[in-house]
């Protein structure tokens, strides 16, 4: 399996490609619910692009060394919204469908606390890869190599508090040596 690595230009730029091709759909939903955590930058952005409701779904799957270990997909009790109810023609994003079970797992878990609501759910991703089980409404990419894909947030998720601040400490030094 190949590694694909993303700058964040890159990232906000496959952003804004989504948003084209759901555009270019000429679909008129209502809602838009990101799955949490890899959706919510998809998500925020194309809230403010189409200019609909955004709903939040928390979920937590990945562990383990650079979170490369999938386990068994957890929920938030809740569904974080600021409208009275959930639009009834749902687009639900994400950052990638890999095995595709986060995506199909979300779908049955907004029919089963929000059915009443929903007349449709379509879905969008940044990344699909060959191996998911689901297939996306809307895609940037299709992976049939299926990289493990690094995004430029991951670093965070390898750093402390204290070595940010270190590492913004010596830029700001550097930065100050140049003047």
């Amino acid at each position: 399996m190949p590694d694909l690595y993303i700058s964040w230009s890159e990232y906000n730029h496959k952003i804004e490609q989504l948003a084209v091709k759901i555009y270019q759909a000429n679909w008129d939903f209502n809602q838009i619910v990101c799955i949490a955590k890899g959706g919510l930058r998809v998500g925020d952005i194309l809230c403010r692009i189409f200019r609909q409701p955004l709903a939040i779904l928390s979920t937590s799957s990945y562990g383990g060394p650079e979170n490369r270990d999938r386990g068994t997909i957890i929920f938030s009790r809740h569904l974080s919204m600021t409208t009275e109810k959930l639009g009834a023609r749902v687009l639900l994003l994400d950052d990638l469908v890999d095995s595709g079970i986060s995506l199909e797992e979300s779908i049955r878990w907004l029919e089963r606390h929000h059915g009443a609501n929903i007349a449709e759910i379509r879905t969008g991703v940044i990344w699909y890869k060959d191996c998911s089980a689901i297939a996306p409404d809307y895609y940037v990419d299709y992976l049939a190599d299926n990289p493990w894909i690094h995004q430029p947030f991951e670093r965070y998720e390898q750093m402390s508090p204290a070595e940010l601040a270190a590492s913004l400490l010596s830029t700001t030094v550097t930065n100050h040596d140049q003047v």
